[in-house]
């Protein structure tokens, strides 16, 4: 075994964390009694496994059916607030500086909440913290989800315009089953409406899915792994400079490559496309941002590459000019970036 240090980043930026995926242990107490909701299980180690995957994760399936739980936490007002709350409160914990939590509002509409309450009681959680942070609002693969997922639109552009907090839209869910062509016409909508937004591409499906989401307008692809499948596409993504939101440990456990040895993120970087580093589903992965970071270096990654990405990230986000040169600031004074 390795006895070298490791030296990570000081501080760390996150822009693609589902809520639902950060639900943990202590959190997910915390709900039950919220929402008067008997848990499962009153053993530690069966609730813990009801919310986080086993080393050994079969397939993506398996990975999914972690949110089962989360979900049926996040039904109330209060709920939704103190899940928003908490999980910032563990980010500030972890030197995370800026994050960008997202989460689909037709999700938490199972106790008679609206799509409009829902994201009130979130942007009052996320008003709570002190961490910078904004929202994305996902949009849903599957099927009957036209009506929902255009309120999801539709409402992300009333509030990018009357409230703080709402910054993009995504779309997410199963992309092998559910092509994200299928969702050009509902993108096209939020392009009309100046809603910018991500999409989740690459991940289960292939590096067609990638370039189907740069055509609809994404300004970030939602991992992008698969790309690596396609030359082309990879000299697309670097003469734009559109950012990849890579997750290395969700995208191990959910089996995107058969072996990490080819994992594309050492190949990106050589190739400068625009890498960001990010968690996906912490809670359910049992990760954190700075094993991410620890992580890639196993894969090949430098500091000196690592502390580029936060900056490749601040220039990504969905914020102002303002908080990006503060977080510039702040990462170039801590983590010594020229």
């Amino acid at each position: 075994m390795s006895t070298k240090k490791i030296t990570l980043p000081t501080h760390f930026i996150d822009l693609h964390l589902h809520l639902d995926g950060a639900i943990t242990l202590d959190i997910a107490k915390v709900l039950a009694k919220l929402q008067n909701q008997t848990l499962p299980s009153s053993s530690d180690a069966e609730l813990s496994k009801l919310l986080s995957i086993p080393p050994d994760c079969e397939d993506l399936n398996e990975y999914l059916r972690r949110f089962d739980l989360p979900i049926s936490l996040l039904q109330t007002k209060e709920s939704i607030s103190e899940a928003f709350y908490l999980v910032q409160e563990k980010l500030i914990a972890q030197n995370v500086i800026y994050a960008e939590l997202r989460f689909a509002p037709q999700s938490f509409m199972q106790r008679g909440l609206s799509q409009r309450k829902v994201i009130e009681a979130a942007l009052d959680g996320l008003s709570r913290s002190h961490l910078s942070s904004s929202i994305i609002l996902c949009c849903m693969r599957g099927l009957e989800r036209e009506k929902a997922n255009l309120e999801t639109v539709q409402l992300a552009k009333e509030y990018l315009t009357t409230h703080d907090g709402i910054t993009a839209l995504d779309l997410a869910g199963a992309e092998g089953l559910f092509a994200t062509s299928d969702y050009r016409e509902l993108f096209s909508l939020a392009s009309k409406l100046d809603v910018p937004f991500t999409l989740h591409a690459g991940e289960a499906a292939g590096a067609d899915s990638v370039r189907c989401a740069i055509e609809m307008g994404a300004r970030r692809i939602g991992h992008g792994v698969r790309a690596f499948e396609d030359d082309a596409l990879l000299s697309l993504l670097k003469g734009n400079q559109i950012p990849l939101e890579l997750c290395p440990t969700s995208n191990r456990q959910t089996k995107v490559v058969s072996d990490m040895k080819t994992y594309p993120l050492s190949d990106f970087v050589k190739r400068e496309l625009a890498v960001t580093l990010n968690t996906d589903n912490p809670a359910i992965s049992s990760t954190t941002i700075a094993n991410e970071f620890a992580y890639a270096q196993s894969l090949g990654i430098t500091l000196a590459q690592e502390e580029k990405m936060l900056l490749t990230a601040v220039d990504a986000a969905f914020t102002d000019k303002a908080t990006k040169d503060k977080l510039k600031q702040l990462l170039c004074k801590s983590n010594s970036i020229e």
